[in-house]
């Protein structure tokens, strides 16, 4: 498999990540950065096949026309996402590139349409999962009580082992582990709901 981390802007995160045989290929959360992302497609010589947004954040979603119109790609969301998109996809849906398969989970909580997705051992959490935090829940449609679901029924059932690769350059380095993250980021210590909420509500 060919992964890639991008930060070409600010502390967005951009992935690409391809089949090493077919060179089918799938760019994840492109921003500002499309530029860059096209080069390094050309050069690489592969197929960009899908064009996937963890959530519809413009911030994750900017370069989506330009790559688009390069490559013919289709734009893969959650099917809650308010954005052009030609696939519509739900927890649990897998997406093939190639020999690789990318099965998604959804993670509302930062917005409702949040998706993480994993593929051979490596999470792509955006805004769920950061290292050393998790994503914030008070922008519009977000939930700390879906927060708590996603963090803690869903991302923390995962096997230590898992790579996470965040939306975002927050932590003390650009991808941690899920058994990392356990035992060190704050925001997972265990809680109650009730006490998640109320963390959550702390500036």
């Amino acid at each position: 498999m060919f992964f890639k981390q991008i930060k070409h802007w600010g502390d967005n995160f951009s992935y690409i990540v391809a089949d090493d045989l077919t060179k089918e290929t799938a760019v994840v959360d492109p921003s500002f950065n499309a530029d860059a992302i096209i080069s390094m497609v050309k050069d690489r010589k592969l197929n960009v096949r899908y064009i996937i947004n963890t959530h519809n954040h413009t911030d994750h979603t900017a370069g989506n026309k330009d790559i688009k119109s390069t490559f013919s790609a289709k734009v893969v969301a959650h099917k809650l996402a308010k954005i052009v998109k030609d696939i519509g996809v739900v927890d649990a849906d897998a997406l093939r590139l190639g020999r690789l398969i990318i099965k998604v989970i959804h993670t509302p909580g930062h917005s409702p349409d949040g998706i993480c997705l994993l593929v051979d051992n490596k999470l792509l959490t955006g805004d769920t999962l950061f290292v050393g935090e998790c994503g914030r829940t008070d922008l519009s449609g977000g939930s700390s009580e879906d927060m708590y679901h996603s963090l803690f029924d869903k991302l923390m059932k995962l096997d230590d082992s898992v790579e996470v690769y965040p939306g975002h350059d927050y932590g003390s380095r650009p991808h941690s582990t899920i058994g990392v993250e356990r035992r060190t980021n704050y925001t997972l210590v265990r809680r109650t709901l009730d006490d998640f909420i109320e963390f959550m509500k702390e500036p």
